[in-house]
């Protein structure tokens, strides 16, 4: 699978990609309700690079971010051997893992930053080993946004008391077991290290508060040298929502604020030279939001 790669002053971030989805637009729809086929058809810039006849591009993957100092790991994907509900997510068994190596061991992994902890964002923090879920990166500690993994472990002690998710989206049954096999063992091994939005990770690695499609989620800020990226996680699932920022997610918990962080967070990076790498975008992954009458669009900058 292709490999994309980018430089923020001396920091570096390559891509590795898990799953490369060309999706039905029928598909994509049902991930956001409130868009029609013709109003995404209506959008000339996603082709013939994200929207191709029937099918639009996008992509579940992690970004390596090496700084000076540290090395990070932002979002682990889904995971091989997991039972999931949803079809796509179920015990995948690719070789996903063998090619994060071949870019860093995973004894060098120094961190673990997923954007949110939704089932396909979380599911390389732990690998099957003798009989248990066990951390894949054995000499990383797992930043984890405070009031993000709360949520999802009061779900998981109470699903029923909290919002059931679409069985499509992020079911219930889902949301407890990925909590079961690839949250709780990190805390049970000592490896969690709280962060809050707005703060400075480690030099050249900070955190901006994107909640909207889960209380506690989090962009990620790459700067070094004058230059900088964001890693946009999944305050955008899909290129269309530059376009439209008010088309929320099935799966958002609160798809007003998530409306209104997207269109708060286009604008502050819009016309500006951060580049802006989009967590479910397929190949190129990143690229420049610029103003497009009263939306924006996306000019794609390959790696």
């Amino acid at each position: 699978m292709v490999t994309e790669q980018w430089n923020v002053g001396d920091i570096s971030i390559t891509k590795v990609e898990e799953v490369a989805i060309w999706m039905p637009v029928e598909g994509l729809l049902r991930v956001l309700p409130a868009a029609t086929r013709a109003e995404i058809e209506r959008v000339d810039w996603l082709r013939p690079t994200y929207l191709n006849g029937d099918e639009v591009n996008g992509a579940v993957h992690s970004l390596l971010v090496e700084t000076p100092t540290h090395r990070f790991v932002v979002d682990t994907g889904i995971g091989n051997g997991k039972k999931r509900m949803a079809p796509l997510f179920d015990n995948l068994d690719t070789d996903f893992m063998e090619r994060f190596e071949t870019v860093w061991r995973r004894d060098e992994v120094d961190g673990v930053l997923p954007t949110h902890l939704h089932v396909d964002h979380v599911g390389w923090n732990t690998t099957f080993d003798d009989g248990r879920w066990q951390p894949t990166f054995p000499n990383a500690r797992y930043y984890f946004a405070r009031e993000e993994y709360a949520h999802w472990k009061a779900f998981a002690q109470d699903p029923l008391a909290h919002q059931a998710y679409s069985e499509w989206g992020y079911s219930m049954v889902d949301a407890v077991a990925v909590f079961e096999d690839s949250l709780k063992p990190i805390e049970d091994a000592g490896l969690i290290t709280w962060v809050e939005p707005g703060q400075v990770v480690v030099p050249g690695i900070s955190l901006i508060s994107t909640a909207g499609h889960t209380p506690g989620h989090v962009s990620v800020l790459v700067e070094d040298a004058g230059e900088s990226a964001v890693i946009t996680g999944d305050l955008l699932h899909s290129q269309v929502q530059i376009a439209q920022p008010g088309w929320s997610a099935e799966m958002d918990t609160d798809r007003e604020e998530a409306a209104r962080t997207r269109r708060n967070f286009l604008e502050r990076f819009a016309d500006t030279p951060t580049l802006v790498l989009g967590t479910h975008f397929g190949t190129p992954t990143a690229g420049h939001v610029v103003h497009d009458g009263d939306a924006f669009k996306f000019v794609p900058e390959r790696g």
